[in-house]
């Protein structure tokens, strides 16, 4: 990092060490952006601090483009991405990296599969060229997808299954959710692991992973010129495809009456959880929400842990938030219930704290801490490669407007406290409730 953006970034820093002042705006980006013939979308941005370049692919599919019984497809098929193409052998591509020098991973979500690499910057060719080949003549085998099926059931087992609360938040999902496939988890499962076929995984392939369902965004050491040159000999020479990529996802009916559900999980100790079902990422009513999810849960100085923990001593651990992402989700608090309590006091007690927003707006200076916390991860979200791709992606393909990558700022600072307490009325209704109860199996 350059001596004067240390000093900018310790600058803006010490501004938002004051809740009570206002966060200085920190430069936009200055990126370019354009669209291949096959279809794929291409974002520039050069920074010339270091000498090195990192590129993400961005594929827009996640596990809500799976359909029922095929659960898992998505992240099982980034998994997939690493077992070889025409030219580079299973796990070859992580290794050609690793031998220059470099770094690369993907990850999977519910709205996209993200593939990256970090190189030295006069390797950008041999990224570019490694991406191109496994999108234009990926190797699907049965060996390695049975392989590489075992992998992820276990990887299921180690995060998911044999994990305290590990299943919490697909237990949320299950029951918050009747239609949309946000109602099953990222990682799929078991049974439908199980019975998954290479065709299938194939028919996948063939369907998503497409140019034209593509971005692909570049930061780093580079004349921007000479870099889309390259994306196009590389990249632009896989071929779109001539189908449309299908985009049914069924649509969530709106809740109409609050709903309450006990179960039982093989835990230690019992959970509350009570989830709203709110609005998309980017809807005017998403900004309001996430000031009210750092209010409300955003570290032990929010309000649920203040309450829970510190104050009633109701909860062991309590936490929760907006999950704001592509489509509609949900607003959840969570409780785990300190022995000595019950779980109706708990619930009772996370209703209280989210009816609270509704009844009263938040303090000016609670406004204005939730700003600043949003200000810090704005600047500290800038400050590498990868964390400025992850932006620029997000916003050109969660968002469909890469302009909002750089126009969010001002929107933060803009909300007021009156903006919060009406979309906390707008959301926070009992008739849109659902109150969750998990008890430790054999408790009464």
């Amino acid at each position: 990092m350059r001596v004067s953006r240390r000093l900018a970034l310790a600058a803006a820093l010490l501004v938002l060490s004051t809740a009570t002042r206002a966060a200085v705006r920190p430069p936009k980006l200055d990126y370019a952006m354009t669209t291949l013939p096959n279809g794929m979308q291409v974002v520039l941005l050069e920074d010339h601090s270091t000498p090195i370049v990192h590129l993400q692919m961005w594929y827009h599919v996640g596990s809500k483009n799976e359909r029922p019984g095929h659960t898992g497809f998505a992240h099982f098929f980034e998994h997939m991405m690493f077992k070889g193409s025409k030219n580079v052998e299973p796990e070859g591509h992580p290794s050609y990296i690793s031998s220059v020098g470099g770094q690369s991973n993907a990850y999977t979500n519910e709205d996209a599969t993200v593939f990256w690499e970090t190189v030295p910057s006069q390797y950008l060719p041999l990224i570019l060229w490694l991406e191109a080949d496994r999108l234009g003549s990926l190797r699907i085998d049965d060996k390695a997808f049975k392989n590489e099926r075992e992998v992820v059931k276990e990887e299921r087992r180690m995060r998911i299954e044999n994990q305290p609360y590990g299943r919490l938040q697909e237990i949320i999902s299950d029951q918050a959710f009747q239609v949309h496939p946000y109602k099953h988890p990222v990682i799929g499962s078991m049974k439908d692991l199980d019975a998954a076929s290479v065709a299938d995984v194939r028919e996948f392939f063939q369907t998503y992973y497409v140019p034209n369902n593509c971005t692909a965004v570049l930061v780093g050491d580079f004349d921007s010129k000479e870099a889309l040159s390259l994306v196009t000999q590389y990249l632009g020479r896989v071929p779109k495809s001539e189908k449309p990529v299908p985009r049914d996802i069924p649509k969530e009916p709106p809740q109409t009456k609050e709903k309450r559900v006990t179960i039982q999980e093989e835990w230690p100790l019992p959970a509350v959880v009570v989830a709203h079902h709110i609005t998309y990422d980017g809807n005017p009513d998403s900004y309001p929400l996430h000031i009210a999810s750092k209010v409300l849960s955003d570290g032990q100085s929010s309000r649920i842990y203040r309450k829970l923990v510190y104050e009633k001593g109701i909860a062991l651990a309590a936490f929760g938030g907006g999950n704001i992402i592509e489509d509609p989700n949900l607003f959840f608090a969570v409780a785990i219930v300190q022995p000595g309590h019950t779980t109706e006091e708990a619930a009772k007690a996370l209703i209280e704290e989210l009816d609270r927003l509704r009844t009263e707006p938040i303090s000016a200076a609670e406004l204005q801490q939730a700003k600043n916390q949003f200000a810090r991860d704005y600047i500290l979200g800038r400050e590498t490669n990868q964390s400025k791709a992850e932006v620029l992606g997000h916003a050109a393909v969660i968002h469909n407007d890469i302009k909002t990558a750089d126009a969010e700022f001002d929107i933060f600072q803009s909300l007021t406290t009156a903006d919060v307490q009406r979309a906390a009325k707008t959301y926070f209704t009992p008739e849109n409730r659902l109150v969750l109860t998990i008890n430790p199996r054999g408790a009464k």
